[in-house]
């Protein structure tokens, strides 16, 4: 039974004001709801609240990282016999990077780049121990000759020290008679003779790396770089990587350069100075000159004792040593600042204290590679804190 008019026009009135008042709530329920939002804003972030560590939780912790870091250690001392090829050939890649950057702007391959440096530093060695090889066998065939005339010749100064307690009977008997030291020496000999297959195992882990380090250069900054997520981080390992480059590269060209200056001195005075193989004298001083502290003073104490052995005089023989004492100084403190500047400045303490680390860790190689790696590491260290440096002041 259908409605008629009057009842369906009473129907469609109340559905039409029953429509417009569940709008209405709607507007007033949205406004509500904004205005919430807007002084949800307004009110200040609820405190954070930190669980509290008692000591015990933070030693724990300390004693965690302790823990990684001597067993840290202790994987780098233990694979010496490879980590210092690989190291010694990652700096020397490093140091070659501007070399490198230049020859891939002229239109050299990767590969031929790589191979040419690596043979350029292969050559470069090998005429070093192939210049070295007579010096050091002479030495070598003349020392139980040299053991004999340097206790002689020291001799007299060391009797005059008398609570040293040491007499020409000293070196007749024990420890240190002429026929104890020729046994160390024998002793010294096979160690040397024993290391050398575990130095030619190095020396191939060295050439090996640099060659493979020197050719996947390029994919390998693209590796680092794309390892982190957002742009700001990848800039800032883009300009690391840049500045390791420029600052090892910087420095080993012009230490090299200044260094060979000191080494053509070095054998200008022991030529006057009246010391056999001064050429030898002046490639110690430019080897050792890359050690600091620690180079210096044993090449210092080396021509001291050699000038004593050639000269009658005490002084005269010690003038030698003073001479080139003097010389590195002046280079060290004048020249060097100079050419290098402010920004290649590292501590003095922290310089030593890496030398006897590394020493410690890896041996004479150790010592070598102690200023590079202060450089890597003093100059990431730069530029991930180069916002806090102090900007200058533009004019307004």
């Amino acid at each position: 039974m259908g409605l008629r008019g009057p009842h369906r026009m009473g129907i469609a009135n109340g559905i039409r004001k029953q429509a417009k008042k569940i709008a209405i709530g709607e507007r007033h329920t949205s406004a509500w709801a904004q205005s919430l939002k807007e002084a949800a804003e307004e009110l200040p972030p609820p405190p954070l609240h930190r669980l509290e560590k008692d000591g015990l939780d933070v030693t724990m912790a300390w004693a965690i990282i302790g823990i990684f870091g001597i067993l840290f250690l202790a994987a780098v001392y233990l694979m010496s016999l490879i980590l210092i090829p690989i190291t010694l050939a990652v700096v020397v890649g490093m140091i070659l990077g501007m070399a490198a950057e230049k020859l891939s702007k002229m239109g050299v391959p990767r590969l031929a780049n790589a191979f040419m440096l690596s043979s350029g530093v292969a050559l470069v060695i090998f005429l070093l121990i192939n210049s070295l090889a007579d010096p050091l066998m002479t030495f070598a065939n003349e020392g139980p000759a040299f053991a004999e005339r340097t206790i002689n010749r020291v001799m007299p100064y060391l009797e005059r020290i008398r609570w040293l307690h040491i007499t020409p009977a000293t070196f007749e008997s024990g420890s240190m008679s002429i026929g104890a030291l020729l046994e160390n020496t024998g002793n010294v000999l096979h160690v040397v003779t024993s290391s050398l297959t575990p130095a030619l195992v190095q020396g191939m882990i060295f050439f090996a790396a640099l060659l493979f380090f020197l050719a996947g250069r390029v994919n390998l900054r693209k590796t680092i770089i794309m390892t982190f997520r957002t742009r700001t981080q990848r800039l800032a390992a883009i300009r690391v990587i840049n500045a390791v480059e420029q600052v090892l590269g910087f420095y080993f060209a012009t230490a090299s350069l200044i260094y060979v200056g000191l080494g053509v001195v070095m054998t200008v005075i022991a030529y006057a100075g009246g010391l056999s193989a001064p050429v030898l004298w002046g490639f110690f001083a430019f080897l050792s000159s890359f050690i600091p502290y620690l180079g210096i003073t044993l090449m210092t104490l080396a021509v001291a004792v050699a000038g004593i052995l050639t000269h009658d005089g005490f002084l005269i023989g010690l003038m030698p040593a003073a001479a080139f004492f003097t010389v590195h100084l002046l280079m060290e403190n004048l020249i060097f600042p100079a050419v290098m500047g402010r920004r290649l400045e590292i501590n003095p303490f922290v310089v030593f204290l890496a030398i006897l680390f590394w020493t410690w860790m890896w041996g004479a190689v150790g010592a070598m590679l102690a200023l590079p790696l202060s450089l890597i590491v003093m100059t990431v260290i730069d530029e991930l804190l180069i916002e806090e440096k102090p900007q200058p002041q533009l004019p307004k």
